[in-house]
């Protein structure tokens, strides 16, 4: 039974007792910035559990793809040496919402297994709680299990949620693998070994842990249940490992071809069979290798693969090759992979590219420091150079460590790392911050939205390190107000600025900071005073908020026609927005062509002219999500979130930020730049408005001063530089050809130059004006008219010197022209090397060539 037939006949018995089929969640959890990815069936239920979702259904049954690669559930570092560890699985599993509880549970287990997967009865173990007596019954006199073959366990079998939360005992049925495979049943001494194979767990919820520590029954006991797809196939294909599945098979198979490595059993490629699947996955679910949370642990994953492929002597790019095997085996079920192939191999053949140089250095560095090893142990030193310097994973080290048989000094490594983070504090420098350690309390009501004027009393003062009662003229310092119209700096928007008057005194708002639930207003008082207790008229530059809310409302047009062009996989990695312009960070493997950033603006251009209104809804986190809000991964969101529509669902995120009305308000939106600031993260800058206005015209301007320098019109510029620079090229060739004339007409005088060294004719010669081409190809003629010899030619260009070195074929058994080459290129800072009859190199010390090529000869002499 193949592994797409267990899938389709579980999703369909379920089905047919009831149960909705609910497709499977992304493996970036939506309703827990705890868990960094979604790994177990349960996750994307959690609030239903909870009580905090309701659905249309109180009966459900999924197939969830899963990723346990950190955090809490972490087997990457036993993937490839055991037969059912994996970084990604699929759960099947079925799920009651208050509905039915442990009889049916345990029947629909029972007979799926017995009757529509037709395993013997007489296979199959089951455990239950020490303390679950009702469900013990229910096997042992209902089901009729053979208590021969029944364990209640401990600790083993009791599931919660977290400290407190819902919990409750399990019930795990296992299968027997026969008696020629070493291990005993559940709760024996042997049961670690591989006879006795858990392949269904059943959760009962029905305690809610307190916070002391004791169990409340639940109003109404549900049930959680997870079956690996992995596990379950193994077994209706009679084999024993995961890895010989039909689905396995089909990537190992791949991996052979794209590796190069005949052994389908090597752990190599068991390793690289499982990491295409999390990688893969996890790149269509919007995740892009970078060097935090997520990011980080899809770049261990994948390095860690072409690590075992580099191990198994392919030094090329081989991982991403394997993504149309894995469309082929998993595409049918989850067409995401199939959408996204394209994206999933770009992303990948860009990491391998990236670490190619990494892995190559820091190998060779591993491999000296093994060489010099006393002992088992490597040194914390070591470990934390090869990360720190040369950018190789910790992971890596301790996966060679340990098919060497060395352990990791751990502890070292991670002082020295502390070592390093406490440098990098104390070293950094900081400006005065009126907002660090302030504790205010009380709540700043802000009032923003809708005016830009409001009287307010003053509640709190601060100046310097403390409170004040108040400030006078020239004073810097901090005013909280009770209500405010001003923007504190949240959600990438900088604070408002304006002023805060009374009769008696003005100060100047420079800055608006949220601390806690106070806003700070941070200036300094242009004239007068102002007292705590004071009513006061707060004031914010509207030229200065209408200029931001432009840049901000067209910062979520950007983002949604980013997603459009180059796909679902974009999220938000940072945005700064103010009056003069829009900065937006986002998640991207490569460069944004002129193409796609034409498209990007264009779309978001399009919106401006539809002028439709832009509305902000109030509402709980529930009604946001179905609304299909966008939200990011970390951000804590209240009870109550503000959803802000914009083009008739065009763009629909959670935000806090002020906007505009409509978005014909934005006027035009132009893209100033695009660039990389991290792995996997690109940045677009914009202006909007007037600026935009501003930045189409001094274009204009450039634009027509340079077709006047080169006397043509802007219609006709192209045309003309492109007339210009193929008669450049042209000239460039003809001046290359003269200078190579020049340099073989003199190769007849310098001949004379050469000096016999034990029967090898020796010549150093600088040549000026000569480029890279001419110097090699006097250095032929040379050679040519020299007979046995040993040529080394310098040439400086653009303050940079090339060398060329060429050794006849008949002197080569005595002299190498790498060696030649690389001697005089350490003389003048650079390196060189080759072939033995022919080499070049490099440096830039121009000072210290004539000395370096002066040395060639006496150096020829004490080398042979």
């Amino acid at each position: 039974m193949k592994s797409s037939e267990i899938r389709d006949a579980f999703l369909s018995y379920f089905a047919e007792n009831g149960h909705e089929i609910v497709p499977s969640s992304s493996l970036v959890p939506g309703n827990d910035p705890t868990l960094l990815f979604t790994n177990a069936g349960m996750v994307q239920f959690k609030d239903v559990f909870l009580g905090d979702d309701k659905r249309s259904y109180s009966r459900a049954t999924s197939s969830q793809r899963c990723v346990r690669a950190g955090g809490k559930h972490n087997d990457l570092e036993n993937v490839g040496y055991t037969a059912r560890h994996h970084t990604f699985f699929e759960m099947l599993g079925n799920f009651s919402f208050g509905d039915y509880f442990k009889r049916d549970a345990i029947k629909f287990g029972w007979e799926f297994l017995t009757k529509t997967m037709g395993l013997a009865p007489e296979r199959l173990w089951v455990t239950v709680h020490i303390s679950d007596d009702e469900a013990a019954d229910i096997w042992l006199k209902e089901v009729g299990i053979s208590p021969d073959r029944f364990s209640r366990l401990d600790e083993d079998n009791f599931w919660q949620m977290g400290d407190t939360g819902p919990c409750g005992p399990c019930s795990e049925i296992f299968y027997d693998h026969g008696e020629d495979v070493p291990g005993g049943p559940p709760g024996s001494e042997n049961d670690d070994l591989d006879r006795y194979i858990e392949i269904w767990n059943l959760v009962f919820m029905q305690y809610q842990r307190q916070t002391d520590g004791s169990l409340v029954p639940l109003p109404k006991p549900s049930v959680d249940t997870g079956m690996g797809l992995e596990r379950i196939a193994a077994v209706m294909q009679g084999v024993h490992s995961n890895y010989e599945i039909d689905l396995f098979q089909a990537l190992l198979k791949a991996a052979v071809k794209a590796t190069g490595c005949s052994d389908i059993e090597h752990k190599s490629l068991r390793v690289i069979a499982d990491h295409i699947r999390s990688c893969a996955f996890l790149v269509c679910d919007g995740v892009l290798p970078s060097n935090e949370g997520r990011g980080y642990v899809l770049r261990r994953i994948i390095r860690r693969a072409i690590r075992h492929g580099h191990k198994l002597g392919q030094n090329h790019a081989f991982f991403h090759t394997l993504v149309p095997a894995l469309v082929e085996q998993m595409g049918e079920a989850y067409p995401e992979l199939v959408q996204h192939q394209l994206q999933v191999g770009k992303v990948l053949l860009a990491e391998e590219v990236q670490f190619a140089k990494t892995l190559d250095k820091g190998m060779g560095v591993l491999d000296e420091h093994l060489q010099e090893l006393k002992g088992s142990v490597i040194p914390g030193e070591t470990i934390f150079t090869l990360y720190d310097t040369y950018g190789f994973p910790v992971d890596l080290t301790n996966d060679i460590a340990r098919e060497r048989d060395l352990t990791l000094d751990m502890a070292a490594y991670e002082a020295l790392m502390e070592e390093q983070k406490q440098r990098a504090r104390s070293s950094g420098a900081f400006k005065v911050d009126y907002t660090a350690n302030v504790s205010v309390k009380g709540k700043t009501e802000f009032l923003g939205y809708n005016d830009l004027e409001f009287k307010g009393v003053v509640t709190v003062i601060l100046k310097g390190e403390g409170e004040v009662a108040q400030l006078n003229e020239g004073d810097e310092g901090v005013i909280v107000l009770a209500q405010t119209p001003f923007y504190g700096e949240s959600g990438g928007q900088v604070g408002d600025t304006g002023y805060i008057s009374t009769v008696a005194g003005k100060f100047e708002v420079r800055d608006c900071q949220k601390s806690g639930n106070n806003h700070l207003h941070v200036g300094v008082m242009l004239s007068g005073s102002i007292a705590k207790g004071n009513e006061v008229t707060a004031t914010v530059d509207s030229d200065v908020r209408n200029a931001t809310v432009l840049n901000h409302s067209a910062t979520h047009l950007l983002h949604a026609a980013l997603r459009q062009v180059l796909g679902t996989h974009v999220s938000q990695k940072g945005s700064l927005v103010d009056s003069q312009r829009l900065r937006f960070d986002f998640s991207h493997f490569e460069a944004v062509t002129q193409g796609e950033l034409a498209e990007i603006e264009a779309l978001v251009n399009a919106q401006v002219r539809e002028n439709t209104a832009i509305t902000t809804d109030l509402c709980d986190m529930n009604t946001a999500q179905q609304k299909g809000a966008m939200m990011l991964f970390g951000e804590k969101y209240g009870d109550e979130v503000r959803v802000l529509s914009m083009g008739d669902g065009f763009s629909v995120e959670l935000c806090g930020g002020t906007h505009a009305k409509r978005t014909g308000d934005i006027g035009l939106m132009r893209i100033t730049s695009e660039s990389g600031i991290a792995a996997g993260v690109r940045r677009i800058e914009a202006v909007t408005g007037a600026g935009a206005l501003n930045v189409i015209n001094q274009q204009s301007q450039r634009l027509a001063q340079a077709a006047q320098a080169v006397k043509a019109s802007p219609e006709t510029l192209t045309e003309k530089l492109e007339q210009l620079l193929n008669h450049s090229k042209q000239l460039e060739k003809e001046l290359a050809s003269l200078k190579s004339k020049l340099a073989a007409a003199s190769a007849d005088d310098w001949l004379n130059e050469a000096v016999d060294v034990k029967g090898i004719k020796v010549l150093a010669k600088v040549l000026d004006g000569v480029d890279a081409k001419s110097l090699r190809d006097t250095l032929d003629q040379l050679k040519n008219k020299l007979g046995t010899s040993a040529v080394i030619l310098a040439a400086v260009n653009n303050g940079k010197i090339a060398l060329a070195a060429g050794v006849s074929s008949d002197a080569t058994g005595r002299i190498k022209a790498g060696d030649i080459v690389k001697q005089v290129a350490e003389q003048i800072g650079g390196k060189g090397g080759g072939r033995p009859d022919m080499a070049q190199g490099g440096g830039s010390d121009i000072g210290a060539l004539p000395g370096a090529m002066e040395s060639v000869v006496k150096w020829v002499e004490s080398s042979l």
